[in-house]
Formats: structure tokens, C-alpha cells, sequence
């Protein structure tokens, strides 16, 4: 059965479907369609799903720890308060208010607002526990652990694709993508998917102390 790796791209999605060494590139409108790509055992997707009541996740210290000086690609999960508003400065009082010491998500971080609520709504009660949070470059520096450059430069870029020929025809999907999906939110969702198979086979490995939030998700991020 195949696996889905998702990435988040201008308010949609792309998908990579992997099955054995294809992988197929989807351009996705909104999370319910992400959740209707058929016959698909686990969806790895690069936006968080346990959200924290009170505090900082422990999945995300870990996973800033492993990454080193790109830890900064892993932002500060909001607290679960946050999603209740689209009014930036109303959010700054929501988390200030929920955490000790006081904290209040950056801008960079609330533009994931959006993103992350309708996923927390999509997810349902029970959670649909087949779908799990990812990030890509904990993916790519287990399949490289040398990988040191940016996802943006030309090496790094290359790294990528050079660690994703090892596990998935990456090219052949490349040259078949929906119109005007960049190349590198592609290659993260090829990433997402490669976790998402790992999480398939029972190989993944994840971050977290394995608390769960209010709405049963765990705090976690696999690859």
C-alpha cells in the first residue's frame, strides 16, 4: 500500500504518494483532500499536530538539538490557545497568558496558524491515527548525514535530490509535477513520504516524551 508525505505550499499542499520506488507529486487544495487520497496507510505531514496547553513541546527542543544550525527550520509550536484567533496581536495575549514563563508566538510561526487549525479540525476525536507529524530535514539528514547546506543553495538542493534517488525514483516525479509546485516543497514532501514509510514499516525513528495533548495527538515528530 502507498504512503503520503505532505508539505505545506501557499495555503495547499503538495503531496509525494510513494509506493515501493514510485513516487507521484499532488498539487492538494485544503487538508480534506489531503485525508481523501485513497488507499494510503500512513500520511507524514510537515505541520504540527500535538499541541502543547501550556509550554514548549519537548519533540521540538530535540528535534532543534539534532538539526544543530538548522534547528531554525523547526518553529516554536503555538500553544493550543492560539488557535482560537486569526488577530495576530490577540494571539501574543492568548500564548502570554497560557505559558510560564509568558511567551508569544513570532510572526513567522503564526502565519502556521491557519494551517495548523484546520488539520487539528480535520483530525477529528479520535484522532486519525494513521496521520503523522514529520519534518523533512530530520528525513534528509537521516538519509545524509553529512548534509550541511541550505535547502535554498544550489548544494544543497542537490544534496537533497541526490539523498532521495537512494530511496524513490525522485526525478521521473520531478518532471511530472502539477504546474507551479516548487522544486523545494517538493522534495519535502518526497522527504515526508520517505518518513511516512518508515513509519509504515514500524523503522521510524521520533522525537518526544511521549505526552499527548488535550485532544489525545501526541507531542512527537517521526522521520
Amino acid at each position: 500500500m502507498a504512503v503520503l508525505g505532505v508539505d505545506g505550499w501557499r495555503g495547499r499542499w503538495v503531496g509525494a504518494l510513494l509506493a515501493g520506488r514510485s513516487v507521484r507529486l499532488l498539487d492538494l487544495a485544503d487538508v480534506a483532500a489531503v485525508l481523501a487520497v485513497p488507499a494510503v496507510e500512513v500520511v507524514g505531514i510537515d505541520m504540527p499536530i500535538g499541541l502543547s496547553d501550556d509550554g514548549v513541546r519537548a519533540c521540538d527542543v530535540e528535534a532543534r538539538r539534532r538539526l544543530g544550525r538548522a534547528g531554525s527550520s523547526v518553529f516554536p509550536t503555538p500553544v493550543r490557545a492560539v488557535l482560537a484567533t486569526d488577530d495576530y496581536a490577540e494571539a501574543r495575549a492568548l500564548s502570554r497568558a497560557a505559558t510560564d514563563p509568558p511567551r508569544a508566538p513570532s510572526a513567522q510561526s503564526f502565519q502556521l496558524v491557519k494551517a495548523i487549525r484546520s488539520l487539528d479540525d480535520a483530525l477529528g476525536d479520535p484522532p486519525a491515527d494513521h496521520v503523522v507529524e514529520v519534518h523533512p530535514e530530520l528525513a534528509f539528514r537521516a538519509l545524509d548525514p553529512e548534509l550541511r547546506d541550505a535547502k535554498v543553495t544550489a548544494r544543497g538542493m542537490a544534496r537533497r535530490l541526490a539523498a532521495l534517488r537512494t530511496v524513490m525514483d525522485v526525478d521521473a516525479a520531478l518532471l511530472a509535477a502539477p504546474p507551479r509546485v516548487p522544486a523545494v516543497d517538493a522534495l519535502d514532501a518526497c522527504a515526508a513520504a520517505w518518513s511516512a514509510r518508515r513509519v509504515a514499516d514500524g523503522t521510524a525513528e521520533c522525537v518526544g516524551d511521549g505526552a499527548t495533548d488535550a485532544r489525545g495527538r501526541p507531542m512527537r515528530i517521526c522521520w
